[in-house]
């Protein structure tokens, strides 16, 4: 594919010049120049203007089934002989992710332009995260990358099915909830409003929770826009608390100490901890940038918190275990075996068993929820509607009272 390439060299007389030239790639465009006489100082990729098509195609989201998928079929083809450029080129047209495929095409041009594999895939850090990176760029040094992709691959895909497993049991749930919701919106916008005229006409006044009810509806009917802006608003803010590094310290810790989903938090993030470490680790990255790279996508401040410590005992000489010990996240158990992976010299073996167990842990503790979760949830349903239906009738009860004592 010939791209256009600004370029920026010194004639022989030394005069800086700048210019555009097309070409395959960068070194194809750098041959040209030199072959002009020109001595280059710098060459860039002149971005075209995306079309529509390339608009929405950016905007697709780039799945770690996705990366999955891609690292097991570059592991395939290197381990078959072919080279890093000839399987970049095969990816690009084989990989169905139209972003992906974008992406996957600009690290072989750069490959193809002198870039190293792991400095290519560096710089799109939103799809090759800084653990996709790090083992590639040890695999790159060991000369074992087909092994190491096939550790992302294997890496990508329990983390996914295990999101996966998660979202499919919490699926019926928030449907069951966000039905409750609409259920509570209809009824207060449509069929409150026709016992309201009933009201009026019965006269008298109306018991204390069907005049709440009365209210409510009138409420949202007549300032329906101020109940969105408030709720709006109140999203905006909780978001916005979240970003600060306060905010983040205490809806962290506060996922920690919930009854019950504290508990499911606290199993996905050392199942996360112990498989991303774990991995790092058998692909031979050096093992303080590991727990850096840990910390940084353990995705809780708490728990990176207590990873970076870890990285501190390790660069004083001590073992990794230490301060895990008085972590209040990391349990006795897991605490145990890793300072006998420590002692025992396989520490990475030792983090993928600790990760295997938390994963069963994990969709047991899920699958108890979900069956606690709906029986409590269709109930509250039904009090509610209840409680409503029950409001609205109450005027009706006063007036068949009157009536039978006359």
């Amino acid at each position: 594919m010939v791209s256009t390439f600004t370029y920026k060299v010194k004639d022989k007389q030394g005069k800086l010049l700048t210019g555009m030239l097309e070409g395959d790639n960068q070194a194809t465009v750098a041959t040209k120049l030199k072959q002009m006489g020109f001595v280059v100082i710098n060459i860039t990729e002149k971005a075209a203007s995306p079309t529509l098509s390339e608009t929405f195609q950016r905007l697709s989201k780039v799945k770690l089934k996705d990366i999955a998928i891609f690292s097991r079929q570059f592991a395939t083809m290197i381990n078959a002989g072919l080279s890093l450029t000839k399987c970049l080129a095969i990816l690009t047209e084989q990989t169905q992710n139209k972003n992906l495929s974008r992406v996957i095409d600009q690290v072989r041009k750069d490959v193809e332009g002198g870039s190293a594999l792991s400095e290519a895939l560096s710089k799109h850090p939103k799809i090759f995260q800084n653990l996709f990176v790090s083992m590639v760029k040890a695999g790159e040094t060991g000369g074992v990358l087909d092994e190491v992709l096939l550790r992302v691959a294997d890496h990508y895909e329990r983390e996914g099915n295990l999101r996966r497993k998660i979202k499919s049991a919490m699926a019926y749930p928030m449907a069951v909830f966000a039905f409750a919701i609409l259920l509570m919106f209809a009824m207060i916008t449509f069929i409150v409003p026709v016992f309201e005229k009933m009201f009026e006409n019965i006269g008298g006044e109306l018991p204390l929770p069907t005049q709440i009810l009365v209210n409510m509806s009138k409420f949202t009917r007549s300032y329906w826009y101020l109940v969105f802006a408030v709720i709006a608003g109140m999203m905006y803010a909780a978001k916005s608390f979240i970003k600060t590094e306060k905010g983040l310290e205490i809806v962290d810790s506060l996922k920690l100490k919930i009854p019950v989903f504290g508990e499911l938090t606290m199993k996905l993030s050392i199942s996360k901890f112990s498989r991303t470490l774990g991995t790092l680790l058998a692909s031979g990255v050096p093992i303080l940038s590991s727990l850096d790279i840990v910390a940084e996508t353990s995705g809780n401040v708490i728990i990176a918190r207590d990873v970076k410590s870890a990285g501190v005992s390790i660069k004083e000489g001590e073992t990794i275990s230490a301060p895990l010990s008085e972590s209040k996240v990391f349990p006795p158990m897991v605490v145990q075996m890793i300072s006998v992976g420590e002692e025992t010299g396989v520490l990475d073996g030792m983090l993928q068993k600790i990760a295997d167990f938390y994963d069963e842990e994990v969709t047991s503790t899920v699958n108890t929820l979900t069956s606690l979760i709906e029986p409590f949830m269709i109930l509250g349903i039904g009090l509610l509607v209840g409680a409503m239906l029950v409001s609205l009738y109450l005027p009706m009860f006063q007036v068949i009272l009157l009536m039978g004592k006359q």
